[in-house]
Protein backbone atom coordinates (compact mmCIF):
# COMPACT_ATOMS: atom_id res chain seq x y z
CA UNK A 1 0.00 0.00 0.00
CA UNK A 2 2.77 2.42 0.85
CA UNK A 3 4.46 1.80 -2.47
CA UNK A 4 1.27 2.61 -4.33
CA UNK A 5 0.62 5.83 -2.44
CA UNK A 6 4.19 7.02 -2.87
CA UNK A 7 4.02 6.19 -6.56
CA UNK A 8 0.89 8.27 -6.99
CA UNK A 9 2.40 11.22 -5.17
CA UNK A 10 5.43 11.09 -7.42
CA UNK A 11 3.20 10.92 -10.49
CA UNK A 12 1.20 13.94 -9.44
CA UNK A 13 4.32 15.95 -8.71
CA UNK A 14 5.82 15.08 -12.06
CA UNK A 15 2.70 15.92 -14.07
CA UNK A 16 1.75 19.11 -12.30
CA UNK A 17 5.17 20.61 -11.62
CA UNK A 18 3.82 21.57 -8.21
CA UNK A 19 5.89 21.62 -5.06
CA UNK A 20 4.99 19.21 -2.29
CA UNK A 21 3.15 20.80 0.63
CA UNK A 22 4.62 19.61 3.90
CA UNK A 23 1.75 20.63 6.18
CA UNK A 24 1.22 23.73 8.28
CA UNK A 25 4.12 26.14 8.64
CA UNK A 26 4.82 28.53 11.46
CA UNK A 27 4.12 32.18 10.66
CA UNK A 28 5.69 33.42 13.86
CA UNK A 29 3.90 34.99 16.81
CA UNK A 30 0.41 35.91 15.61
CA UNK A 31 -0.68 37.24 18.95
CA UNK A 32 -3.63 36.01 20.99
CA UNK A 33 -5.48 33.03 19.52
CA UNK A 34 -9.27 33.14 19.36
CA UNK A 35 -11.55 30.11 19.41
CA UNK A 36 -13.43 29.57 16.14
CA UNK A 37 -16.98 30.82 15.99
CA UNK A 38 -19.50 28.39 14.51
CA UNK A 39 -21.97 30.10 12.20
CA UNK A 40 -25.57 28.93 11.83
CA UNK A 41 -24.92 25.90 14.02
CA UNK A 42 -28.64 25.08 14.24
CA UNK A 43 -29.04 24.86 10.47
CA UNK A 44 -28.41 21.47 8.86
CA UNK A 45 -28.87 20.40 5.24
CA UNK A 46 -31.56 17.87 4.48
CA UNK A 47 -30.31 14.34 3.77
CA UNK A 48 -30.29 13.31 0.11
CA UNK A 49 -33.34 11.48 -1.15
CA UNK A 50 -33.02 7.79 -2.11
CA UNK A 51 -31.15 7.48 -5.40
CA UNK A 52 -29.87 11.05 -5.17
CA UNK A 53 -26.37 10.30 -3.89
CA UNK A 54 -23.78 10.93 -6.65
CA UNK A 55 -21.12 8.83 -4.90
CA UNK A 56 -23.25 5.69 -4.66
CA UNK A 57 -22.62 2.76 -6.99
CA UNK A 58 -25.48 2.11 -9.39
CA UNK A 59 -26.14 -0.42 -12.15
CA UNK A 60 -26.54 1.16 -15.58
CA UNK A 61 -29.93 0.18 -17.00
CA UNK A 62 -30.67 -0.88 -20.56
CA UNK A 63 -27.33 -2.56 -21.31
CA UNK A 64 -26.70 -6.20 -22.28
CA UNK A 65 -25.08 -8.57 -19.82
CA UNK A 66 -21.28 -8.63 -19.88
CA UNK A 67 -19.74 -12.10 -19.99
CA UNK A 68 -16.05 -11.26 -20.14
CA UNK A 69 -15.67 -10.09 -16.54
CA UNK A 70 -14.26 -6.65 -17.39
CA UNK A 71 -15.11 -3.57 -19.43
CA UNK A 72 -12.84 -4.42 -22.38
CA UNK A 73 -14.99 -4.90 -25.46
CA UNK A 74 -17.97 -3.06 -23.99
CA UNK A 75 -19.30 -0.13 -26.05
CA UNK A 76 -18.12 2.82 -23.94
CA UNK A 77 -20.33 5.36 -25.73
CA UNK A 78 -23.41 3.19 -25.23
CA UNK A 79 -22.58 2.93 -21.51
CA UNK A 80 -22.24 6.68 -21.11
CA UNK A 81 -25.45 7.35 -23.07
CA UNK A 82 -27.43 4.90 -20.94
CA UNK A 83 -25.99 6.17 -17.66
CA UNK A 84 -26.40 9.89 -18.37
CA UNK A 85 -29.93 9.44 -19.70
CA UNK A 86 -30.94 7.39 -16.65
CA UNK A 87 -29.36 9.85 -14.20
CA UNK A 88 -31.09 12.82 -15.86
CA UNK A 89 -34.41 11.00 -15.63
CA UNK A 90 -33.81 10.16 -11.96
CA UNK A 91 -32.97 13.68 -10.82
CA UNK A 92 -35.72 15.27 -12.90
CA UNK A 93 -33.41 17.85 -14.45
CA UNK A 94 -32.35 19.27 -11.07
CA UNK A 95 -28.68 18.58 -11.76
CA UNK A 96 -28.11 16.57 -8.60
CA UNK A 97 -26.84 13.51 -10.42
CA UNK A 98 -25.77 14.96 -13.76
CA UNK A 99 -25.53 18.33 -15.45
CA UNK A 100 -28.77 18.78 -17.46
CA UNK A 101 -26.73 19.89 -20.47
CA UNK A 102 -25.01 16.50 -20.68
CA UNK A 103 -27.95 14.87 -22.46
CA UNK A 104 -28.03 17.66 -25.04
CA UNK A 105 -24.29 17.37 -25.57
CA UNK A 106 -24.52 13.60 -26.09
CA UNK A 107 -27.01 14.19 -28.91
CA UNK A 108 -24.02 15.42 -30.96
CA UNK A 109 -22.51 11.94 -30.98
CA UNK A 110 -22.97 9.88 -34.13
CA UNK A 111 -23.03 6.11 -34.60
CA UNK A 112 -19.28 6.13 -35.29
CA UNK A 113 -17.12 4.08 -32.92
CA UNK A 114 -15.66 7.24 -31.38
CA UNK A 115 -18.94 9.17 -31.61
CA UNK A 116 -17.73 11.49 -34.34
CA UNK A 117 -15.79 14.79 -34.25
CA UNK A 118 -18.44 16.68 -32.23
CA UNK A 119 -18.99 14.00 -29.58
CA UNK A 120 -18.14 15.36 -26.08
CA UNK A 121 -17.22 11.95 -24.63
CA UNK A 122 -13.50 11.59 -23.96
CA UNK A 123 -11.63 8.56 -25.30
CA UNK A 124 -12.23 5.64 -22.92
CA UNK A 125 -9.40 4.46 -20.69
CA UNK A 126 -9.24 0.87 -19.41
CA UNK A 127 -7.53 0.39 -16.04
CA UNK A 128 -8.00 -1.99 -13.13
CA UNK A 129 -9.14 0.27 -10.29
CA UNK A 130 -11.07 -2.40 -8.37
CA UNK A 131 -7.94 -4.56 -7.97
CA UNK A 132 -9.65 -7.73 -9.20
CA UNK A 133 -7.57 -8.27 -12.33
CA UNK A 134 -10.33 -7.05 -14.66
CA UNK A 135 -10.25 -3.73 -16.47
CA UNK A 136 -12.61 -0.91 -15.49
CA UNK A 137 -13.69 1.96 -17.72
CA UNK A 138 -12.77 5.61 -17.08
CA UNK A 139 -14.25 8.37 -19.25
CA UNK A 140 -15.81 11.82 -19.07
CA UNK A 141 -18.38 13.99 -20.82
CA UNK A 142 -17.15 17.53 -21.48
CA UNK A 143 -20.05 19.91 -20.89
CA UNK A 144 -19.00 23.39 -21.91
CA UNK A 145 -15.28 23.42 -22.61
CA UNK A 146 -14.51 23.73 -18.90
CA UNK A 147 -16.84 21.62 -16.78
CA UNK A 148 -16.91 17.83 -17.19
CA UNK A 149 -18.79 14.82 -15.85
CA UNK A 150 -16.28 12.10 -14.92
CA UNK A 151 -17.51 8.51 -14.80
CA UNK A 152 -15.94 5.19 -13.77
CA UNK A 153 -17.61 1.85 -14.52
CA UNK A 154 -16.97 -1.76 -13.57
CA UNK A 155 -18.71 -5.08 -14.12
CA UNK A 156 -20.51 -6.62 -11.17
CA UNK A 157 -22.19 -10.00 -11.67
CA UNK A 158 -22.39 -9.38 -15.39
CA UNK A 159 -23.93 -5.91 -14.99
CA UNK A 160 -22.21 -2.66 -15.95
CA UNK A 161 -22.11 -0.61 -12.75
CA UNK A 162 -21.11 3.00 -12.18
CA UNK A 163 -18.71 3.21 -9.24
CA UNK A 164 -17.74 6.89 -9.39
CA UNK A 165 -19.31 10.07 -10.71
CA UNK A 166 -17.77 13.50 -10.33
CA UNK A 167 -18.64 16.87 -11.82
CA UNK A 168 -15.45 18.88 -11.96
CA UNK A 169 -13.04 21.08 -13.86
CA UNK A 170 -10.63 18.33 -14.84
CA UNK A 171 -7.26 20.03 -15.00
CA UNK A 172 -5.67 16.61 -14.65
CA UNK A 173 -6.64 12.96 -14.15
CA UNK A 174 -4.04 10.38 -13.11
CA UNK A 175 -4.12 6.68 -12.27
CA UNK A 176 -1.54 4.63 -10.40
CA UNK A 177 -2.30 1.04 -9.40
CA UNK A 178 -5.76 1.13 -7.77
CA UNK A 179 -5.71 4.89 -7.17
CA UNK A 180 -7.44 7.60 -9.18
CA UNK A 181 -6.50 11.25 -8.64
CA UNK A 182 -8.28 14.35 -9.93
CA UNK A 183 -6.46 17.66 -10.16
CA UNK A 184 -8.71 20.73 -10.09
CA UNK A 185 -8.03 24.47 -10.05
CA UNK A 186 -8.97 26.60 -7.06
CA UNK A 187 -9.88 30.26 -6.69
CA UNK A 188 -6.22 30.86 -5.80
CA UNK A 189 -4.06 30.63 -8.98
CA UNK A 190 -1.11 29.46 -6.87
CA UNK A 191 -2.94 26.39 -5.51
CA UNK A 192 -4.41 23.22 -7.02
CA UNK A 193 -6.78 20.76 -5.33
CA UNK A 194 -6.03 17.03 -5.58
CA UNK A 195 -8.71 14.44 -4.78
CA UNK A 196 -7.55 10.83 -4.47
CA UNK A 197 -10.05 7.99 -4.81
CA UNK A 198 -9.52 4.32 -3.95
CA UNK A 199 -11.70 1.25 -4.30
CA UNK A 200 -13.86 0.43 -1.28
CA UNK A 201 -14.92 -3.23 -1.61
CA UNK A 202 -17.37 -2.98 1.29
CA UNK A 203 -19.27 -0.14 -0.36
CA UNK A 204 -18.71 -1.43 -3.88
CA UNK A 205 -17.65 2.05 -5.05
CA UNK A 206 -14.69 4.39 -5.32
CA UNK A 207 -14.30 6.41 -2.13
CA UNK A 208 -12.49 9.67 -1.43
CA UNK A 209 -9.33 8.72 0.46
CA UNK A 210 -7.44 12.02 0.54
CA UNK A 211 -8.04 15.65 -0.33
CA UNK A 212 -4.98 17.87 -0.49
CA UNK A 213 -3.96 21.29 -1.76
CA UNK A 214 -0.69 21.61 -3.63
CA UNK A 215 1.35 24.65 -4.58
CA UNK A 216 1.93 25.55 -8.22
CA UNK A 217 4.44 27.85 -9.89
CA UNK A 218 3.60 31.50 -9.45
CA UNK A 219 2.05 33.46 -12.29
CA UNK A 220 5.30 35.38 -12.77
CA UNK A 221 7.61 32.36 -12.74
CA UNK A 222 5.62 29.96 -14.92
CA UNK A 223 4.41 30.26 -18.48
CA UNK A 224 1.44 28.01 -17.64
CA UNK A 225 0.42 28.54 -14.00
CA UNK A 226 -2.47 26.65 -12.45
CA UNK A 227 -5.73 27.71 -14.11
CA UNK A 228 -8.03 29.62 -11.80
CA UNK A 229 -11.40 28.40 -10.67
CA UNK A 230 -14.44 30.59 -11.25
CA UNK A 231 -15.78 29.84 -7.77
Amino acid sequence: MWVRIIGLAALLTATTGCADVGGLRSEGDLGEANAPLTLWKDVRPSPPAPGQKPGTAAPVPGLPEVTGGGMRGVDALAVVRADITSAARQDGGTGRLVDPRAVQRLARCTQAVDGGPDCPVRPPVLHDLTDDGAEDLITAVDIDGRLSELRVYTVRDGTVTRILSRRAVLEGVEVAAAHLALREPTSNPALVSISEYVWDPAAGAMRLAALTVDECPSVKEAASPCPQSET
